[in-house]
C-alpha cells in the first residue's frame, strides 16, 4: 500500500465532490480520485463547433448495447464530473416521487425514506450550490424548510412573454431553479454574465455552480484533502473474509498504484460505479462486490427526454434562456390520469449546433439559413419518467467494458407530453402546431448514449435481498464501502437528478463524520453551508 487515508472518494462530481466538501473541514485525511483532469479553460469552452460538432469534451469510451453494437456514451470525465457541462437546473424531486407512483407502464417504486426525512438535505444543498428560485410558483413544488438562497433569475423579454402567455392560457409557469453565480443586482461584480454558452458548455469564467467550483476547489484549501487526477479506479480490494475494502487500485497513465482507507466511497456515475463493483468480484463476492442480492447494475434509468424547438413568429434574441419551467402536466392532464412529466427551457439554439446534431441533413444548408432558424427558435426540454426494470442493466463484456442493456419505458406519456406542448404553440406566439425535434449534446436522437441523467444500478433500501446499499448508502455486505452518486436512487422522477445527488452526499457526509468520530459540536454540516463568498 502506498498510503493510507481516513476516506477515499472515487469521483469528483455532484456526489463525490459534494461529499469531499462536507468532510474537508473535519481534519481527517481525505483522498479524492478523479479519472479525468481539470477541464482546460480556453476560448473553445464557448465555441459551438468545438463543443457540439467536434465533441471536444466528450469521453472516448466505447460501450455496447444489448445487441452488442458499440456506441460512444456522451460522458464527461473531469474534476467536477458531469456537472462541468450540465445546465445547472437544480430541482427537488416532488414529494410524491418518494412514494409509489402509478404510471402508464407500471409503478415507480417508493423510496425507503420519506420526503420529509430527506428535505433538510435539499435545503442545505440549495444553499451550498447557491440556487436561484422562487418558492410557491410551481404547483407541484414540495414543502421546503427555507427559501431559496438566491432570487429567481429574471426572464429575458421573449421568455417573459412566453410566461405571460402560458399564464393567460390557465397554466402556472415558474422560474426554474438555477445554479449559476449570478448577481443581477450588482452586475459589475457578478461572476456570471448570463451568456448564451452555458447549458451544455463548460463555463470559461467559472460562474456555474458545478461541483468543481462549489465543492472541490474549496475542499482543496484544506491541507488534509488530496486530489489525484488521471487516476482511473480499476478494482477494489477486500480482506480475506470479504467484509471490508482494503484498497483501491488505480491506473495512472498505464502505471498501477494502490491506496487504502478506513472508508471507501464510490461516486463514478450509475454505469461506471456498477462497472467498478462488478469488476471487483472475488471468491467471497463472485458476482461483484455488494451483489449478493443480484441487484447490482440492474434498474438503470436515464429519463425519457426530448429536446424540441418551436418557431417564434417574432425573433427570440434571448441569451440565457433556461429560466422557465412548467409542471402542470407532471402528474397528468385533464384527459390523462397518469403522469406525463416536466417541461423546461433548454439552452438557446445557435445555428452551428445543427451541424453537430444533424450533420447529414444540414451539410448543404447555408450558414445564414441555420442562423435564421436559430434566431426564431424557442427551445424546450421535455422529461418523462423512465421506469426501473430489472432487465435494464449494466454488465461487463469480456474485455471489462460496459454493456448497457436497455428497453425504453413510458413511451405513451412521453408522446402525450409532446402533443400537449405542440397544441399550445399557437397560443404562445409560435407557429401553430409546429415543434421541431432537436437532439441536444448529440449527433443523433437521444438514446442510451445520452447518459447525463443516469441513475439506479445500486439502489438503497432496508432489505439486503432486494437492494445493494443500506439507508446510509453503505453496501449491505461490506462494512466500509459507500456509494454517493445517482446509483442509490430507486427511481428518477421527471426532474433533473443533480440536486438529489448533492443532497444525498451531504446526508451521507453527516453519517461519515459521525463514523469518523467528529464531534457534533464541530460537525461542519451542523448548519447551512456554502454561503456565497461574493455579494
Amino acid at each position: 500500500m502506498t498510503d493510507h487515508y481516513d476516506v477515499i472518494i472515487i469521483g469528483s462530481g455532484a456526489g463525490g465532490g459534494t461529499l469531499a466538501h462536507c468532510l474537508a473541514p473535519s481534519g481527517k485525511r481525505i483522498l479524492l480520485l478523479e479519472r479525468g483532469g481539470w477541464l482546460t479553460r480556453e476560448p473553445k469552452n464557448w465555441d459551438v463547433t468545438s463543443v457540439f460538432v467536434d465533441n471536444r469534451y466528450v469521453s472516448k469510451d466505447s460501450w455496447t448495447d444489448k445487441s452488442g453494437k458499440s456506441f460512444q456514451p456522451q460522458a464527461h470525465y473531469f474534476v467536477g464530473g458531469a456537472t462541468k457541462m450540465y445546465g445547472a437546473a437544480l430541482y427537488r424531486l416532488r414529494r410524491e416521487d418518494f412514494g409509489a407512483l402509478r404510471h402508464h407502464d407500471g409503478i415507480s417504486p417508493a423510496w425507503p425514506m420519506s420526503y420529509e426525512e430527506f428535505e433538510p438535505f435539499y435545503t442545505r444543498a440549495e444553499h451550498l450550490y447557491q440556487v436561484h428560485g422562487a418558492r410557491g410558483e410551481d404547483p407541484t413544488e414540495p414543502p421546503a424548510s427555507a427559501p431559496y438562497p438566491r432570487p429567481p433569475v429574471s426572464h429575458e423579454p421573449r421568455i417573459q412573454q412566453l410566461s405571460d402567455d402560458l399564464a393567460r392560457a390557465g397554466f402556472r409557469p415558474f422560474h426554474s431553479p438555477c445554479g449559476i453565480l449570478l448577481d443581477e443586482s450588482n452586475m459589475p461584480f457578478s461572476p456570471c454574465v448570463r451568456c448564451i454558452d452555458c447549458d451544455g458548455f463548460p463555463c470559461a469564467v467559472l460562474a456555474k455552480s458545478d461541483a468543481d467550483v462549489i465543492a472541490v476547489r474549496p475542499s482543496l484549501a484544506h491541507e488534509n484533502v488530496t486530489l489525484v487526477t488521471g487516476a482511473r479506479a480499476e478494482r477494489l480490494l477486500t480482506n480475506d473474509a470479504g467484509t471490508e475494502v482494503t484498497g483501491v487500485t488505480v491506473d495512472r497513465g498505464g502505471e498501477l498504484a494502490t491506496f487504502s482507507a478506513d472508508a471507501v466511497v464510490v461516486s463514478c456515475g450509475a454505469a461506471n460505479t456498477a462497472k467498478l463493483l462488478l469488476a471487483s468480484a472475488t471468491g467471497r463476492h463472485p458476482n461483484g462486490l455488494a451483489n449478493g442480492s443480484d441487484q447490482l447494475g440492474r434498474n438503470y434509468v436515464f429519463h425519457n427526454s426530448q429536446a424540441v424547438l418551436a418557431i417564434s413568429r417574432e425573433p427570440n434574441p434571448t441569451q440565457y434562456q433556461k429560466t422557465l419551467g412548467l409542471n402542470d402536466f407532471y402528474f397528468g392532464a385533464d384527459d390523462v390520469d397518469f403522469p406525463l412529466g416536466s417541461i423546461q427551457m433548454v439552452g438557446k439554439t445557435q445555428g452551428e449546433m445543427y451541424r453537430g446534431e444533424k450533420p447529414l441533413l444540414t451539410a448543404l444548408a447555408p450558414e445564414w439559413a441555420l442562423d435564421k432558424l436559430a434566431e426564431h427558435a424557442v427551445d424546450f426540454w421535455l422529461t418523462t419518467e423512465d421506469l426501473p426494470l430489472a432487465g435494464n442493466r449494466v454488465t461487463l463484456e469480456r474485455d471489462g467494458s460496459i454493456r448497457l442493456s436497455y428497453t425504453p419505458t413510458n413511451g405513451v406519456p412521453k408522446q402525450l407530453l409532446y402533443d400537449h406542448l405542440k397544441a399550445l404553440t399557437g397560443r404562445l406566439g409560435m407557429h401553430e402546431g409546429l415543434l421541431i425535434p432537436r437532439t441536444l449534446y448529440m449527433k443523433s436522437d437521444v438514446g442510451i448514449a445520452g447518459v447525463a441523467h443516469q441513475a439506479g444500478t445500486a439502489r438503497f433500501g432496508t432489505d439486503p435481498a432486494s437492494s445493494v446499499l443500506d439507508l446510509n448508502c453503505k453496501a449491505h455486505e461490506l462494512d466500509n464501502l459507500y456509494v454517493v452518486d445517482s446509483s442509490f436512487m430507486p427511481c428518477i422522477g421527471a426532474v433533473n437528478p443533480g440536486l438529489t445527488v448533492m443532497a444525498n452526499a451531504i446526508r451521507v457526509g453527516d453519517h461519515l463524520l459521525e463514523r469518523l468520530g467528529v464531534a457534533s459540536s464541530t460537525n461542519p454540516n451542523s448548519e447551512l453551508r456554502g454561503k456565497s463568498t461574493w455579494n
